[in-house]
């Protein structure tokens, strides 16, 4: 095992499968491992690059692998997949990251801290709670419509349902009373630990320098720049910002041949939260131009003319990336351009 060059590790809950390549690309060993006996068997072994695909634990994994001196390299696992050969098992994952891994193009994800990881956990929470938020609200006004009560759309008209409890007239039993009381405590409860939540992330916005000059952008608030600093990758990993948005699948997927260029829908690669949070910022810029008007000669308002809302709108939360990664990049804050004529 002393001529082991890379080891392509095939995570799992309980039991990994580590698949050992000398620098030739030859087999050194294939060995099953447990959790408990991982960190010793890699703490025995020579210092080596070490590959992972980049699921779940998989950072955690980085970080302790990479304490006993080895070179830890993560994947992601849609490059793993074209090296699987035929059937696929944990033997056969294991050989194909060691391969992926030895490709001197292969792009690699970089290794998260505890920090980071533990910043993009409140994102995350959030966004469970503004789901259950979402269902309990639908489910309480379906239920409310069987008895002919019915509100609008949005959390905002729930107050209207909560009115009716009150009214003696609502012809409502006792039982359907206290179960719709019951729903409206839980989305009571969500919404004062979502607020929490949110307080935070505005208090972390206003200590953090960077997301005090994204928040100049417009289309980028609170909750989208803190996530650009918790969920994205480190910026030095992208030469320009195409690349960055190309990173967020903000860019049309190809399907070119023959020198003919052939563009689909957009590719959705990356962070698909961070990718949510740009789109839905564009739209907020593209109604407020609907309403006030966009300044004259600007792309956005030529954009308006041409094409459908939803489609301005991804089209500008591309603009949008690539503007945020100069803006970490070089520094500075947002300066509005000058219109030019059309």
């Amino acid at each position: 095992m002393n001529e082991v060059s890379i080891i392509g590790l095939d995570l799992a809950k309980n039991v990994f499968q580590a698949h050992g390549a000398r620098a030739d690309g030859s087999v050194a060993f294939r060995t099953k491992l447990t959790r408990a006996k991982l960190l010793d068997f890699f703490s025995s072994m020579s210092k080596c690059t070490v590959a992972m695909e980049a699921c779940a634990s998989a950072h955690h994994w980085a970080r302790e692998i990479g304490r006993l001196g080895h070179e830890v390299r993560l994947i992601a696992p849609i490059y793993v997949k074209p090296f699987v050969k035929r059937q696929k098992n944990d033997m056969a994952d294991a050989e194909a990251i060691a391969e992926a891994a030895m490709r001197p193009t292969m792009r690699f994800v970089a290794v998260k801290s505890v920090e980071k990881q533990a910043s993009a956990m409140i994102f995350k929470t959030r966004d469970l709670l503004v789901r259950q938020r979402t269902q309990t609200i639908n489910a309480l006004r379906g239920h409310m419509a069987e008895y002919g009560i019915v509100a609008a759309n949005g959390p905002v008209h729930i107050q209207r349902l909560a009115e009716t409890l009150d009214d003696p007239d609502s012809g409502l039993s006792a039982d359907v009373i206290a179960l719709c009381q019951m729903l409206f405590a839980h989305i009571a409860l969500l919404n004062e630990r979502i607020g929490s939540l949110e307080k935070e992330l505005r208090g972390r916005s206003r200590r953090d320098d960077t997301a005090k000059r994204l928040m100049t952008i417009p289309g980028i608030g609170v909750i989208c720049a803190t996530a650009i600093e918790a969920l994205a990758p480190p910026i030095e990993s992208f030469q320009k910002g195409r690349d960055f948005s190309a990173w967020l699948g903000l860019t049309p997927k190809q399907n070119s041949s023959g020198g003919k260029t052939r563009l689909g829908s957009t590719s959705k690669m990356g962070q698909r939260d961070l990718r949510r949070l740009l789109i839905s910022g564009a739209m907020t810029v593209v109604r407020w131009a609907d309403r006030k008007g966009a300044p004259e000669g600007s792309w956005l308002a030529r954009m308006l003319t041409r094409k459908p809302r939803m489609v301005v709108a991804v089209a500008l939360a591309n603009r949008i990336a690539r503007i945020a990664w100069a803006l970490i990049q070089k520094g500075g804050i947002y300066r509005v351009p000058g219109a030019v004529a059309a």
